[in-house]
């Protein structure tokens, strides 16, 4: 007699299993932040960047003419197709390499999963996606680590490499520098949208999902060849958050032109109203308050969109005004003279 086929797992959108998705999921910044400041700091020599001023990634020095960019990311299911996951979270994690100057050499695959319940397909096309788009980074996958949890998560423990003398970090902003944005705001908006059935964001998730599994490798280029000063992403504390940190660790205040902030097609309908704000986005924007001003001619959806909690966003990259048309993206404001962090949005 034949013994029976185990039955496959019944399908589970990925979502359903996450608290937050994406970087979403991150801890708050306003939280985070005063904590890493009580840590001791390194007085090695070796170490060029740490996580001194919330800096992407960090760099050691090998030799004079090498050093390594070390990073890692990694989150829950920000959309229900494992593959898509799987890419999103890939170029996540690539991209601090690229927002240091460097170029990605290596990574370590990180896999929280219920495998019982999702199988082995499910977590197999996760990997694939994660190493598809290592691959076209020019990356090596070379091993992993995985636990099993209720929650699944992915992420990738990235190694890459970059000249010394051409580090760039968010410290190194000058007043007068334009700032530019290299791809659009609101993935956070679509995919909290989907996840609460609010109509019409399935026809915005394709989008949504092509510009997060994007590579910022020929952004990077084109900062580096520009001469950038300072350069960091957009991700889970959202554009504010993150120009916050760059213009504070340069002593410098920043203005953004918010008309000038590119946002995904249907992300302003969405944003409209606060359905498709997550949390995550609800916290930066709390946390945005300490430090940035709005005004009065800035529309409600253009506040929530500076602080949507973004996944695998663009860099933001500041830059010789005169040099700005060189970086793909929107031009969206400058660094200027004044209190270093402050930010006003007009």
């Amino acid at each position: 007699m034949s013994t029976p086929a185990t039955a496959a797992p019944e399908p589970v959108p990925l979502t359903s299993l996450s608290h937050g998705a994406g970087c979403g999921c991150k801890l708050p910044v306003a939280d985070l932040m005063p904590l890493l400041r009580t840590l001791p700091r390194s007085t090695d020599p070796r170490l060029l960047v740490g996580n001194e001023t919330a800096d992407d990634a960090g760099v050691v020095l090998v030799r004079p003419d090498l050093a390594l960019v070390q990073t890692v990311d990694f989150f829950t299911p920000i959309v229900d197709d494992a593959y898509d996951f799987g890419r999103i979270a890939a170029a996540n994690a690539l991209s601090d390499v690229y927002a240091m100057g460097g170029e990605p050499l290596s990574a370590l695959s990180l896999v929280a999963f219920p495998l019982e319940r999702l199988g082995a397909d499910v977590l197999g096309e996760i990997l694939r996606g994660g190493l598809d788009v290592a691959t076209a980074a020019g990356a090596m996958v070379v091993g992993g680590h995985s636990i099993d949890d209720p929650e699944p998560k992915f992420g990738l423990a990235v190694t890459g490499v970059v000249d010394p003398d051409r580090v760039l970090t968010n410290a190194g902003g000058q007043a007068g520098d334009a700032l530019v944005l290299t791809k659009p705001l609101g993935v956070g908006a679509i995919t909290t949208a989907l996840k609460r059935g609010i109509p019409g964001a399935d026809e915005l998730l394709p989008a949504a999902v092509e510009t997060m599994a994007a590579l910022n490798a020929e952004a990077s280029k084109a900062a580096r060849a520009a001469g950038a000063h300072a350069l960091t992403d957009v991700t889970g504390f959202g554009l504010l958050v993150h120009l916050h940190e760059m213009a504070r660790a340069s002593g410098l205040s920043a203005e953004v032109d918010a008309a000038a902030v590119p946002a995904l097609d249907g992300v302003a309908d969405l944003l409209a109203g606060d359905g498709a704000t997550s949390g995550g986005s609800r916290r930066n924007r709390a946390h945005a308050e300490g430090f940035a001003s709005f005004g009065a001619g800035v529309p409600e959806w253009r506040r929530r969109l500076v602080t949507d909690a973004t996944t695998s966003g663009g860099l933001l990259v500041a830059v010789a005004p005169e040099r700005a048309h060189e970086v793909p993206g929107a031009r969206i404001g400058r660094l200027v003279a004044g209190p270093a962090g402050a930010l006003r949005v007009d």
